[in-house]
């Protein structure tokens, strides 16, 4: 695949960003669509499908929407607020087009509608740390919080950020995740639909990591960010490290 468009680089909606090599040739006129990477196929030219940043890393290429919403996908970890409550299940916002459900059935073993009240375990506010367990867009997407760390989340800070931003804080590898939590000495759990759930050392680290997180939130689109994100933390924490 021959790309024609530099790592980081401003695309919109139709932009050519590549064309196949002949043994990556589709049958002429055929389309292929992936939703995930914001990319599409047609007479072997890869397209954008939206306004977006280019990402290319070892040959794969994706688009980092500017905007947006966050759309679910199965296994993805997520960090979402407790809207409503029923009988048997919550909904969850997990800041997609679509309610999340959260099913009693997994919080509380032996749920019985007659006997559990569902507020005493989780109620309209609290946050909670789970992950999808199905969604196929014909229904609403269901989470689970069984798993290590899952559930509800009863200490630290939650920062909310653009789903859109959420692959520029935690950066290529993990590199901007793991410079944020370094220096900031707080520990962090990224929902892939842009709320950060924090446990900072004291509040002034907080405020630091929060401060940082906005400022990579308002320019993730430009090119040097890690290396101007490490030189606020160096300057504001000073020897708070």
């Amino acid at each position: 695949m021959k790309i024609l468009v530099a790592d980081r680089q401003i695309v919109r909606p139709g932009d050519c960003l590549a064309v196949l090599d002949k043994e990556e040739a589709l049958p002429e006129k055929e389309l292929r669509y992936f939703p995930d990477k914001h990319i599409y196929i047609f007479n072997n030219k890869v397209f954008s499908d939206i306004i977006g940043i280019a990402s290319v890393s070892e040959g794969s290429l994706s688009v980092i929407p500017l905007e947006g919403v966050y759309y679910p996908r199965k296994d993805d970890i997520v960090i979402g607020v407790i809207s409503d409550v029923g009988l048997s299940y919550w909904e969850v916002d997990i800041k997609a087009p679509y309610k999340a459900i959260l099913p009693a059935s997994d919080v509380i073993e032996g749920f019985n509608p007659a006997v559990h009240n569902l507020r005493n375990y989780l109620n309209i506010g609290d946050y909670v740390l789970a992950k999808i367990a199905s969604f196929d867009r014909l229904r609403d997407p269901v989470l689970t919080t069984k798993g290590k760390g899952l559930g509800k989340i009863i200490e630290g800070f939650v920062i909310e950020v653009k789903p859109s931003k959420v692959a520029r804080v935690i950066g290529k590898k993990g590199s901007m995740y793991n410079l944020l939590a370094t220096m900031t000495k707080c520990e962090l759990v990224i929902g892939l639909n842009g709320y950060i759930w924090a446990k900072c050392p004291d509040e002034a680290k907080l405020d630091i990591l929060i401060k940082a997180v906005k400022l990579i939130e308002a320019k993730a689109h430009m090119k040097g960010l890690t290396e101007e994100v490490k030189l606020f933390l160096e300057s504001t924490l000073g020897g708070k490290t």
